[in-house]
């Protein structure tokens, strides 16, 4: 089965009059995408036709400046993926979680991913103290915004989703993957 765009979807698997579908009419994959590290994890999507602007369709602006957000910097990620460990069952409608910004130091510490695979300089850590918010499976390629601003592509986590120990990781949009997206779409 082909992949689809759909745009201005609240429900996965209801009609909806706000929604616009689109074919793939090309996939470009960011040069040199690591699938060991997750390095370079982003990929742009031609659409075989136009979006049109409406109040369910907007885009998400891009960062000005690739400053890295600050830890406890809270931002949403959205998604139609799981939203629970058990099953395989992805979300029907579209969700959306507060997660916090969390420094590289500690994802990459003991306790969290402990350098497998290392958190870099092209990735943000962001979730829960706590645990039990986060992205999971079904959610890659969502934004990560942060003051209503893109800062990050959903990339992944560990095994089981919303633990305090593996919390999601997101492609940051540094200077080079914002400068690759600007030529690659013509802007």
């Amino acid at each position: 089965k082909k992949a689809k765009v759909v745009l201005g979807a609240h429900s996965s698997n209801k009609s909806e009059k706000e929604q616009q579908t689109f074919e793939i009419a090309k996939r470009i994959p960011y040069p040199d995408y690591n699938r060991k590290t997750n390095e370079n994890d982003l990929m742009l999507l031609q659409l075989q036709g136009r979006a049109k602007l409406t109040k369910a369709v907007k885009p998400i602006p891009l960062p000005t400046s690739d400053k890295d957000p600050k830890p406890k910097t809270v931002c949403s990620v959205a998604g139609w993926g799981r939203t629970t460990n058990r099953g395989k069952a992805l979300s029907a409608v579209l969700m959306e979680v507060n997660i916090t910004v969390i420094s590289r130091e500690i994802c990459n510490d003991k306790k969290h991913y402990n350098g497998r695979p290392i958190i870099t300089e092209n990735m943000i850590c962001a979730g829960h103290k706590k645990g039990g918010k986060d992205s999971c499976n079904g959610d890659s390629g969502g934004p990560l915004r942060c003051k209503n601003v893109m800062r990050g592509i959903t990339s992944f986590g560990k095994k089981s989703c919303g633990n305090a120990d593996g919390p999601g990781v997101y492609t940051r949009l540094t200077k080079q993957y914002l400068q690759w997206i600007r030529k690659t779409i013509g802007g």
